[in-house]
């Protein structure tokens, strides 16, 4: 048993897909099935068995997961301080964020950040809520929108960052076109356009819609912001999006604040390895903050 082999296994032990772990660990699947292979020979007995597409742990599998994840983070915190040590004129800095963040608050800040420190590498991986937090522990910072989940790793912090408004949106041919603001009633005579499951957008509508006691017809389901503006421009239905991704839109789609209380949510800021960042992530944090 050798500390790269416990590593794999905390990897695997996170996805419960031998691919995808290879994808996130940058090796192929080979290697990575050889290295499990040698840990369970090592170990003695199965420590996981193929479950549909992916894998199931067994019980000793679980039990050695708990182990390998201690080492893992371990293992973060020592590259962190690598990192420290080496300063901020090389290193990488990898971010997650999710899709309003990511495509409209973000750009800025990295091209600021990236002039004053050129050395630094920057990696971005972007999805929607759900797909970022599942990414937590391969990150250094997260940017996401929206509930922040009741359990999250210990060694997490989070930092409320901005609010956000979401809107209704329609095509410049719907029947409320010519309106500002709307009511959920009004809305729900209407079929909805709708993101996809694990998107922060929908969540809250969603919510707001139990509140308001409406049941919406969906018209479909779509996966990204431009999706919905497209369905929207197509005549499918009401779209909601952030107030953020439709300042620069044209006329072919307009607008609807959300009466009488406008729909909002928290932007917030996650530092996934809070009790020893990296120099890096600690930087880019409090510029995030101060902007």
């Amino acid at each position: 048993m050798t500390p790269e082999q416990l590593l794999t296994f905390a990897c695997l032990a996170e996805t419960l897909n031998i691919s995808h772990a290879a994808e996130r660990l940058h090796l192929s699947q080979p290697a990575v099935s050889g290295q499990l292979k040698l840990l369970q020979e090592s170990f003695g007995e199965p420590l996981y068995r193929r479950s549909g597409r992916g894998i199931a742990l067994t019980p000793a599998g679980q039990e050695l997961a708990q182990c390998a994840r201690h080492l893992q983070q371990g293992y973060q915190q020592a590259l962190a301080l690598r990192d420290t040590q080496r300063g901020m004129r090389t290193g990488l800095l990898r971010i997650g964020a999710s899709t309003t963040p990511a495509s409209y608050l973000l750009p800025t800040l990295l091209v600021a950040y990236r002039k004053q420190y050129p050395g630094v590498e920057l990696s971005i991986s972007d999805g929607n809520t759900s797909e970022i937090l599942d990414r937590l522990a391969d990150v250094d910072l997260v940017f996401i929108e929206g509930e922040i989940p009741s359990r999250l790793p210990a060694d997490t912090r989070v930092y409320p960052w901005q609010e956000d408004e979401v809107v209704a949106i329609v095509g410049a041919e719907h029947p409320l076109a010519s309106q500002h603001e709307a009511r959920w009633a009004q809305l729900a005579e209407h079929e909805f356009v709708m993101r996809e499951a694990g998107s922060g957008v929908r969540k809250l509508v969603e919510a707001a819609c139990e509140t308001a006691h409406i049941s919406p017809r969906i018209s479909i389901y779509l996966a990204g912001v431009e999706g919905i503006k497209q369905a929207v421009r197509a005549g499918l239905g009401v779209g909601f999006v952030s107030a953020l991704s439709i300042q620069h839109e044209d006329d072919t789609i307009r607008p609807l604040r959300i009466a009488p209380l406008p729909l909002t949510r928290t932007l917030s800021i996650l530092l996934p390895h809070a009790s020893l960042p990296s120099r890096l992530a600690s930087d880019f944090l409090q510029r995030a903050l101060a902007s």
